[in-house]
Formats: structure tokens, C-alpha cells, sequence
């Protein structure tokens, strides 16, 4: 039956594919091959068959080798426009860190002025209390004095008149002797004297009444001054503060828990215990009203300086100072060692071998050493929760246990690991989940 049907295919390809003979010619005879029409259709159809496949391959080749030119341009212009970017945010950077450097100045300065202020006020409070207390003692001086006086005048027309109705006997002992004119030109001296001291107390009462007034004048000129210098003060804190605050927003952190942690940990008071103060001037002064300005813009200083505590425990630094190329950013991607679409848990920088490597934020270090995959690593714990991990390090400078803070060096930058070239492996986790390292440079690009 397979003899009947291979010798009924041979006989319908004859018509195209007749029967061919191949001689062998040798010294002893001749021989020859005999093709049959379905073993030369065999032979064609095989040859079609990997000329096609290797047309097709051949296809495949180039196209495969347009699209990866292509793919290739289209990462050197991201690459591009990645570099473009960081100069402009590293230029961005120094621009605020010049103005940062600048408001400080500004700051330390305003500082000083307060304390000059101070200063003012508490003499000026001091020369008021003792010029109240100089009235009050002149004001009780001329009382008691037209108090005399007013006695002196009664006792003088009390005696006028009994000596004129010749009463001798209640009479001084100087007008029983006969002597009344004597009597009378000593109560006219006693009289002239007391006007004297009358006159001469009105006069320092004019004289101080009008440095009360000197005073006063002084005083709002200080007022004026002050509120200057208070309102520049609370711009310049105003200032200040929003980019701090904006910053810790933008990285998506509670900026009210994060101070409270902060003041949390910085909470320590004491002293010797001093007697109370108390104002006696009855009623809110000039002097109370200032210190309770003061006091607000010390507590607007006070949220600064924890605002900069909790930004040092942060990671809103740069991980690395030198030149660099930002190769690969948070998220899936690619994996460049060919195991397809992976998540890639931090960012890359490459760099030279040896870059040095910094830690951008204070913290303690907790892991220094090789993992699988990470290569020689460095694990920093902060404040908040908030974990750092620097990958594929040539070289380790700290140890388990040590504290560091922003821009200490803690390694040279390498290839050690699952890594296809020399470059920085930078991870921020929260809580042991991998967060975008990129939203905490962003935010405090604008700060530092």
C-alpha cells in the first residue's frame, strides 16, 4: 500500500519533475544515483522551507536592530534631558541655599537688634519706676508742705487776733513779754519760708513732670522702633518657616506628630527655684505687651528650630555631592541583567569608582556589610521611622552602631553586587516599605 502510494505521487511529479540520474564515475566503474521526482521535491521543498527561515530571521535581525537603535536614541535623549534637569535642580539647590545662608544673616542680625531692644526697654522701664516713685515723694513732700503752711497761717491769725484783743494769757511765751511785733516778724519769716520750700517743690514738680513727658516721648519713639524691628522680625519668621513646612508636606509627612516627636525628645528643663515677680503698675504696660510679642516670635523660633532638628533626622539630602548621572529612577522597569519587568526599589547614580558617598540624613547605622544582591551595603536608621540604604559600595567607612549625621562620608561608590556597571543603589523605606528617595530630594531642594 506505501509502495503503491509513493510510486502514484512519483508518477504525478514526473510531469514537472522528471526522473533524474546522477553518474559516479570511478576507476573500476560507473555508477549512478537516481533521483526520483518525489526526492527532488523533497530536496526543493527543504531548501524553500530554510530560505524562508532565514528570511524571516534575517527580518526579525533587523528589525530587532532598528528598534534598538531607536530604543537607544530614546534613552540617550531621557538620559539628556535626566542630566539637563539635575543641573538645573543642582543650580536650584545652591540658589536656595544662598538665599537660605542669607535670610540666616538676616536672622542672627534681627537677633541682636532684640536684644539691644531689650535692652532699651528694661532702662527705660527703670528710669520710669524711679521717676514715679521721685513724683510720688515730691507730690507727699508738697502736701505735707501746704499742710504746715496752712497751719502756720491759722496759728498766725489766731495769735494776731488775741494779741489785738489783749488775751496775753494762751499767748506764746514771747508774746507775754510784751514783744508782738517779735512774734509777728517770726511768723512772717516762718510764712516767707514755707513759700519758699512752696515754690521751690512746684518747680522740681515741673522739672520732673516735664522728663516724665521727655520720658514718655522717648518711650513711644521705642515703641515705634521696636515695632519696626518686631514686624521685620515676624516677616523674616514667616519666611522662614513656610519653606520648612512646605517641605515636610511635599514629602507627605505630618509636620504637627513630627514636631511634637521632636519636642518630645528635647524636653529637658530645670534651674534653681527664684521667687515670683509680680508687675505693680496695675494693669497691662508697654513693657508687658512687648514681652508678650517677644514671647510669640520666640515660639515661631522655637517651631524653626525643631522644624531644623527634624529636617537633619530626615532624608532630604543628596546621597551623593560629585558629578553624576541619574541612570534609573523608582518604580518598574526593565531589568537591566534580562529577568524582564521588576520593581526597582530605589534610584540609581553612577558615578566614577570611588565617589564618595554621604549620609543625607542623621541617623545610626545599623547594617554595614554584604547582602545578596545589595553588594557591600550600608543601612542608616532616622528618626519617623525612616530607613536608608546605600548598595554596591567598593568600600564601608562606618560601622554598626555609629552615629552620623547629614554629609558624614560613610562610603565609596562601586559595582560590587547584581549590578551591570559602577553606581550608587539609594533606597528610602518608612516602616520597611520602599518609598520614591526622589519626593524627599524634591522637598528639600527648596530648604537646603
Amino acid at each position: 500500500m506505501r509502495r503503491k502510494l509513493l510510486d502514484t505521487l512519483n508518477t504525478s511529479l514526473e510531469r514537472k519533475l522528471p526522473e533524474q540520474r546522477l553518474f559516479l564515475k570511478s576507476d573500476t566503474g560507473t555508477r549512478f544515483i537516481r533521483l526520483r521526482p518525489l526526492t527532488m521535491a523533497s530536496v526543493l521543498a527543504g531548501g524553500a522551507v530554510l530560505m524562508s527561515w532565514t528570511i524571516v530571521v534575517t527580518a526579525i535581525f533587523l528589525m530587532d536592530s532598528i528598534s534598538s537603535g531607536n530604543q537607544r536614541e530614546q534613552s540617550q535623549r531621557e538620559r539628556d534631558i535626566y542630566e539637563a534637569r539635575l543641573n538645573a535642580l543642582s543650580q536650584e539647590r545652591d540658589d536656595r541655599a544662598s538665599e537660605a545662608a542669607a535670610a540666616q544673616d538676616r536672622f542672627f542680625v534681627a537677633l541682636e537688634q532684640i536684644s539691644e531692644m531689650q535692652s532699651s526697654l528694661l532702662a527705660s522701664e527703670d528710669r520710669r519706676t524711679e521717676l514715679e516713685t521721685g513724683i510720688e515723694v515730691i507730690q507727699k513732700t508738697l502736701r505735707r508742705t501746704i499742710r504746715e503752711r496752712d497751719t502756720a497761717r491759722t496759728e498766725h491769725e489766731t495769735l494776731v487776733a488775741k494779741l489785738d484783743s489783749g488775751d496775753a494769757a494762751n499767748a506764746p511765751a514771747f508774746a507775754e513779754d510784751g514783744t508782738s511785733e517779735g512774734s509777728v516778724s517770726f511768723l512772717t519769716a516762718a510764712l516767707e519760708e514755707t513759700a519758699s520750700e512752696r515754690d521751690e517743690a512746684i518747680k522740681f514738680s515741673s522739672e520732673a513732670e516735664q522728663i516724665v513727658e521727655d520720658l514718655k516721648f522717648e518711650m513711644q519713639l521705642n515703641e515705634d522702633r521696636n515695632n519696626r524691628i518686631f514686624q521685620r522680625l515676624e516677616e523674616a519668621v514667616t519666611v522662614s518657616l513656610e519653606p520648612l513646612d512646605k517641605m515636610f508636606r511635599a514629602a507627605g509627612m505630618p509636620t504637627e506628630s513630627i514636631l511634637n516627636e521632636v519636642r518630645r525628645g528635647y524636653s529637658g528643663q530645670g534651674g534653681p527655684l527664684l521667687p515670683a515677680t509680680k508687675s505693680t503698675s496695675g494693669g497691662a504696660t508697654v513693657k508687658d505687651q512687648t514681652s508678650a510679642r517677644a514671647n510669640t516670635i520666640l515660639k515661631e523660633l522655637d517651631r524653626i528650630n525643631l522644624f531644623r532638628i527634624a529636617a537633619d533626622k530626615t532624608p532630604v539630602g543628596l546621597p551623593v555631592k560629585s558629578a553624576y548621572r541619574f541612570t534609573s529612577g523608582f518604580g518598574y522597569r526593565r531589568d537591566p541583567k534580562g529577568a524582564g519587568r521588576r520593581m526597582h526599589a530605589g534610584v540609581d547614580f553612577a558615578g566614577p569608582s570611588g565617589t564618595p558617598i554621604y549620609a543625607s540624613a542623621d541617623g545610626v547605622v545599623t547594617f554595614a556589610g554584604w547582602q545578596s544582591g545589595y553588594g557591600r551595603l550600608v543601612k542608616i536608621k532616622h528618626a519617623f521611622g525612616i530607613e536608608t540604604r546605600y548598595a554596591h559600595n567598593s568600600k564601608i567607612r562606618v560601622k554598626v552602631g555609629q552615629r552620623v549625621s547629614r554629609g558624614d562620608r560613610i562610603g565609596d561608590m562601586g559595582a560590587t553586587g547584581r549590578v551591570t556597571g559602577v553606581h550608587l543603589h539609594y533606597e528610602v523605606r518608612i516602616n520597611g516599605n520602599p518609598v520614591n528617595p526622589m519626593t524627599y530630594i524634591k522637598a528639600g531642594r527648596d530648604v537646603f
